[in-house]
């Protein structure tokens, strides 16, 4: 029984069969038919797209710095000399000893001084009994004038004899003037030599260290013309300073209280910071190369740095974080049939429609570094709903009446004839004045938008936000071109801050992510 019924379902079995394989050999077709739609899809696209050299857009951060190099010192130096000649008796410091203000450090020989006070003091005495003599003379000729003067009234003596006595008695007092004047002198010669003699103590004039000590026990110190160096002391090493050397080209970026990190060979692996503390203008030309000397500022309260190490720094001129970046070559790359104007005018209206979005969304980053209270963040958020909304009435009204373009966006635009889209070159000067008009334009009507908003602001709250929109608005603009479809489409966007390999770039409807033209390949 079991056989019969085998060789009724046999035939079934087969018949099942032949339809699976069947409808499996479909499925291979169908398969290798879609992949090879894809696979030639696919490879038409990468041909187009294989064409040029592309980069992503990155969001990140963008640090700008000069670098430099230059020595540290500390932020006072003084330099201890003497103002006397002789021998050093005694050198009661020696290198890096810390010193107190009127500390005594050295001592000069004495004795010259000394021996020239006592003559003085000699001198003053026998000037002081020079005056005594010149007074008693001076007694007598005013008894001897009195005497003959009253003779002379009677007629008892001589005209000429009162006459005598007269003078006489003038030059007693002149003796008298005179000797009084030698005890002056001579007491203001024994104050001079007592002057030299303090000086044959030299003292720390500051609080500090002794860098450098010039003197041994026994030198003899010649101070003639110029004052010799004896110590050189530090005022404090827990401040010191930087002196770099800038380029003229990029002096115009440092500012004070900009910060600076620098690294020094004795401490290869520790980075340390400090800050712009003056830009001097004493420039200095070397083989016609003009630099300017930057003092900055560390705190070395730890005693690592030491006076005189060699200091290779950066200073940051700019930071900019969280923004959108691109290659640099991105901005260099134009296309080989640029020139004819043909793709970049269809193009150019569409960073003109998102320009404003772009400076609105730049405007609420630096709205967010104010700290605002609720009130002021209220009021800005209504400023830039109405700006938005405007925004958004134009672009419907310009794309029912044909796409008028807006270089800069929110700010009125012009049409040309016919209502066709204006593309504002670069070039010209017609060009050059259209943009000025438009962003004076654009600056009127975002100082009215925002007035509200600005007037809720405190001083130092107003200086940042106007500069920010100004940066903004005098922004320089470049083309960018973005792939799409296989094919690169002009924007116009903002330019900013750049290190050297990217450049921070805004508007013109650039999103992270997209990927821009950096160059075309050669052709195979």
């Amino acid at each position: 029984m079991s056989a019969a019924r085998k060789s009724v379902q046999s035939p079934h079995s087969r018949k099942s069969n032949v339809w699976i394989r069947r409808g499996i050999a479909a499925a291979v077709v169908l398969a290798l038919a879609g992949g090879g739609w894809w696979y030639f899809r696919q490879r038409d696209a990468e041909a187009a797209t294989g064409a040029y050299r592309t980069a992503p857009v990155e969001r990140g951060d963008i640090r700008v710095a000069i670098s430099s190099t230059g020595t540290l010192s500390a932020i006072s130096t003084v330099t201890v000399g003497s103002q006397i000649s002789g021998q050093v008796t005694d050198v009661l410091v020696d290198f890096n000893d810390p010193v107190k203000r009127g500390q005594v450090i050295a001592r000069i020989d004495p004795k010259t001084y000394q021996a020239q006070i006592a003559q003085g003091n000699a001198q003053i005495a026998n000037a002081r009994a020079a005056l005594s003599q010149a007074q008693a003379a001076l007694v007598n000729a005013e008894l001897d004038y009195r005497r003959k003067a009253d003779l002379g009234t009677r007629q008892l003596v001589a005209r000429s004899d009162v006459d005598l006595a007269r003078a006489a008695l003038d030059q007693a007092r002149a003796q008298v003037n005179a000797a009084q004047a030698s005890i002056q002198q001579q007491t203001a010669s024994t104050e001079t030599t007592q002057v030299n003699l303090d000086r044959t103590v030299i003292r720390s004039p500051v609080d500090g260290v002794v860098l450098t000590r010039s003197i041994e026990p026994g030198q003899t110190v010649a101070a003639s013309l110029q004052a010799p160096e004896l110590f050189k002391i530090a005022e404090d090493l827990a401040k010191m300073k930087i002196e770099l050397a800038v380029d003229e080209a990029d002096i115009g970026q440092v500012r004070t209280g900009q910060g600076v990190s620098f690294t020094v060979d004795a401490f290869p692996d520790r980075q340390f910071r400090g800050t712009v503390e003056q830009v001097r203008l004493s420039a200095t030309t070397t083989n016609n190369v003009v630099t300017y000397p930057v003092v900055v500022t560390v705190d070395n309260s730890d005693g690592t740095l030491l006076p005189g190490l060699t200091v290779n720094a950066e200073i940051e001129v700019s930071r900019r974080d969280d923004v959108l970046k691109v290659s640099n070559a991105a901005l260099r790359f134009k296309p080989a049939d640029d020139a004819a104007g043909a793709g970049a005018t269809t193009a150019a209206p569409q960073p003109n429609r998102q320009g404003g979005s772009g400076v609105i969304d730049d405007l609420t980053r630096t709205a967010a570094t104010l700290k605002l209270n609720p009130s002021q963040q209220a009021a800005f958020d209504a400023a830039v709903a109405a700006v938005r909304e405007r925004q958004a009435a134009r672009q419907a009204q310009a794309a029912q009446s044909g796409g008028g373009n807006r270089l800069f966006g929110g700010g009125g635009g012009g049409r040309g004839p016919g209502g066709g889209g204006m593309v504002v070159t670069a070039g010209g000067s017609g060009g050059g004045n259209m943009q000025a008009q438009m962003r004076q334009r654009m600056a009127d009507r975002f100082r009215e938008d925002f007035a509200q908003f600005r007037n809720s602001l405190d001083d130092a709250q107003k200086a940042k936000w106007d500069g920010a929109l100004a940066g903004l608005l005098n922004a320089k603009r470049a083309p960018l071109y973005r792939l799409a479809g296989g094919k690169p489409e002009m924007l116009m966007v903002r330019i900013g801050a750049s290190d050297g390999s990217s450049t921070e770039v805004s508007g013109g409807g650039l999103k992270q992510g997209d990927l821009v033209v950096t160059g075309e390949r050669a052709q195979q």
